[in-house]
């Protein structure tokens, strides 16, 4: 079996995707920026007997990363496949948004990536084989506000494993790209809570989406099943999008002009809960009390 590093497993789909590969008798390196303060995973694989061992990386820090990297080889062996998990988001308007808090998201969901990429390459290119799978989502083939650095930092590395997978098809290395919907995370349970007081209606709408979205909430699971396949299957297939509403949702984009999808987003409050309703079929229009 192979030898897996997942980023970003103090919780969600990251945790999620550790236990699966470990239940699917691969063995796993599970990193996280703090180990100390996310205990679940560590537990969870030693009650089940499961081959997982905890590393500390900081996919915003070169040298955390390499330094893991090389721990993990010399105590793992060689990375089979690399799931590039570990992300952040903010939201917020471009206007409204500290240019920190882009910065922040880029770092983490498009460089941290790259970090770990460029760690493990190496060694998949010498030996002609290997699966690097970048979790973006379906906020990477489709923009609304107020997403924005998420969705920009999410568009960058799907370009990224683009231009990738181009580069190290011919050394028989698979890359994919998965685009999760909304699923039942921290991340989105975060996203539900209206944040501030702001100029633009676009986060207090948002959040009532995902208050919809999350009265039929789709587990973590669903993702990590999806990522054993894909290390599992052999499938060259590029882009997977995952969970019941990624497809419909980057269908509807689809079938929108870029002036649409803008008029959409641009709507007041009743035509935009309206057209929510009609299109991807959600009634997220906040209950009045």
């Amino acid at each position: 079996m192979s030898t897996v590093l997942v980023t970003g497993t103090s919780r969600g789909i990251g945790l999620a995707t550790a236990l699966a590969f470990a239940r699917a008798g691969h063995t796993v390196a599970a990193t996280m920026r703090n180990p100390a303060a996310a205990p679940e995973l560590a537990r969870a694989a030693a009650s089940e007997r499961l081959a997982v061992s905890v590393f500390t990386m900081d996919v915003d820090d070169d040298a955390s990363v390499q330094q893991a990297v090389r721990r993990i080889e010399a105590e793992l062996g060689p990375v089979d496949v690399l799931v590039n998990n570990a992300g952040i988001e903010r939201t917020g308007s471009v206007e409204e948004m500290p240019v920190s808090a882009f910065r922040d998201v880029m770092e983490t969901n498009c460089f941290g990536a790259i970090r770990c990429i460029q760690a493990v390459l190496p060694g998949m290119r010498a030996r002609r084989s290997g699966c690097i799978v970048n979790v973006t989502s379906i906020s990477g083939k489709l923009a609304t506000s107020p997403m924005g650095a998420y969705a920009a930092s999410k568009f960058a590395l799907e370009a990224v494993s683009e231009c990738l997978a181009q580069e190290v098809k011919p050394f028989g290395i698979r890359v994919c790209v998965v685009e999760p919907g909304i699923i039942d995370t921290d991340m989105a349970r975060h996203i539900s809570v209206a944040g501030d007081a702001s100029a633009y209606p676009n986060q207090r709408r948002m959040a009532a989406m995902f208050v919809a979205a999350l009265q039929q909430p789709t587990p973590p699971d669903v993702v990590a099943d999806k990522l054993v396949e894909i290390a599992d299957g052999g499938s060259w297939q590029f882009r997977h999008p995952v969970g019941p509403d990624a497809a419909p949702f980057l269908q509807w984009r689809a079938s929108l002009s870029d002036e649409a999808w803008v008029e959409w987003g641009a709507l007041d409050d009743d035509a935009w809960y309206a057209r929510v309703q009609a299109d991807p079929g959600m009634d997220a229009r906040p209950s009045v009390v």
